[in-house]
């Protein structure tokens, strides 16, 4: 997919310029009538008239009718600025895209199924290609598109937009989606990691709303966790703070993927997790095996095998957070991922596992919840930072 171009001079260039002119009279002047901007911006009361049909179908403004020297008119007023940001993200077997307003509100939502991790070249050409797509449903022009943020299931180097080693999707080592993905789009893009954005989300708008010092917890293939303190995101030197899934809990414990032992992930990561399941419980003999939300439910449901499969995790989770707490000494805990829907079953046994290896000052102001925004925090996180941050 290529970007359109607009030839400087062409109908549509001088249609977006005399649009912009009308768009910046409202910003400063506020509402005013279609002569009036006519007046105030040279053009034609027909081509203003035409701006307006458009911006308003487009929901930048509203337009109402009014008088004017005892005259009909009709008032008009900016209700955001024009333009659209996009928000992409990657997870390991998924793409979902996300089209947002100038303030990064979501204004349309698509997602498939897709082998991410199989080849990052072919994940970004499909994320282009679902970017179109999702456009083109919500009727937004491309060309409106300021900016874009790709959200991924690892550590991304802010320096170089490198993925790090240490991911759920190997194969994107040292590849730089921001930079595949802006050739293709034709828009300014950066790649920040899922918690990270997830984190920026639930802060925001979401469970986390209101804390000074936020550790959001993603639980899916691997365990990361975003990290806010005073209100800003913390990503490290190299981007790979908030990897809480390759804190040692086992040192003879089961070998993971960073060549570590028993690191956290080992006990809670999706893999090793379906693993402890009963080879003769109802769950792990499903149609096409089992997953996360699969346990989830059972759990729910009373399945005794599942709730200790889940308290486990709980408990390797509590533990994890505990060393993470006496560090960065948050006053808000939120969990995200298929797990965290689990609730109570999952959160009693952290808080236990917390209360035994968190210092007392540590979790005396302490709130642990689940996460408000559930699979769509990244996405939410991603369009608000490509609407706010400049790129």
């Amino acid at each position: 997919m290529t970007d359109a171009t607009v030839t400087p001079g062409s109908q549509s260039a001088l249609r977006q310029a005399n649009e912009r002119r009308v768009v910046e009279v409202l910003r400063r002047d506020g509402t005013r009538t279609q002569a009036e901007l006519a007046r105030a911006t040279g053009l034609s009361a027909a081509s203003v008239s035409n701006i307006v049909r458009g911006l308003r179908a487009a929901g930048t403004v509203s337009v109402r009718d009014t008088a004017s020297n005892g005259r009909r008119a009709r008032a008009v007023t900016l209700l955001r600025p024009p333009g659209a940001v996009l928000a992409v993200d990657f997870t390991v077997d998924g793409v979902a895209v996300g089209v947002g307003d100038s303030d990064g509100n979501l204004l349309a939502r698509e997602e498939i199924g897709y082998d991410v991790a199989a080849d990052p070249e072919r994940g970004v050409r499909r994320a282009a290609w679902l970017a179109e797509i999702t456009l083109q449903r919500a009727r937004i022009d491309l060309r409106t598109v300021s900016s874009a943020v790709a959200s991924v299931p690892g550590p991304v180097d802010p320096g170089t937009g490198e993925v790090g080693r240490i991911s759920c999707v190997p194969r994107w080592t040292g590849f730089r989606p921001a930079e595949a993905l802006g050739e293709r789009l034709g828009v300014p893009v950066v790649a920040e990691n899922d918690a990270n954005l997830a984190a920026l989300a639930e802060r925001r708008i979401g469970a986390g709303e209101g804390a000074g010092h936020l550790i959001h917890l993603v639980i899916g293939e691997g365990v990361g966790a975003g990290i806010v303190l005073s209100g800003e995101l913390f990503r490290g030197a190299g981007g790979t703070a908030g990897e809480i899934g390759h804190i040692t809990l086992d040192p003879r414990g089961p070998v993971c993927r960073c060549g570590n032992r028993g690191c956290l992930e080992t006990f809670v990561g999706a893999r090793y997790l379906l693993d402890m399941l009963p080879q003769n419980s109802e769950v792990a003999r499903g149609p096409g095996g089992p997953r996360v939300a699969d346990v989830v439910a059972a759990a729910r449901s009373g399945d005794l095998g599942s709730r200790r499969v889940i308290a486990e995790a709980g408990t390797a989770l509590g533990q994890g957070l505990a060393i993470a707490a006496n560090l960065f000494n948050p006053d808000r805990v939120t969990v995200g991922g298929d797990l965290a829907e689990a609730g109570e079953l999952l959160l009693d046994p952290m808080a236990r596992a917390m209360e035994l290896g968190a210092l007392g000052s540590a979790r005396e102001d302490l709130i642990l919840m689940s996460g408000a925004l559930g699979r769509d925090a990244a996405l939410y996180g991603a369009l608000w930072t490509a609407a706010h941050v400049a790129l």
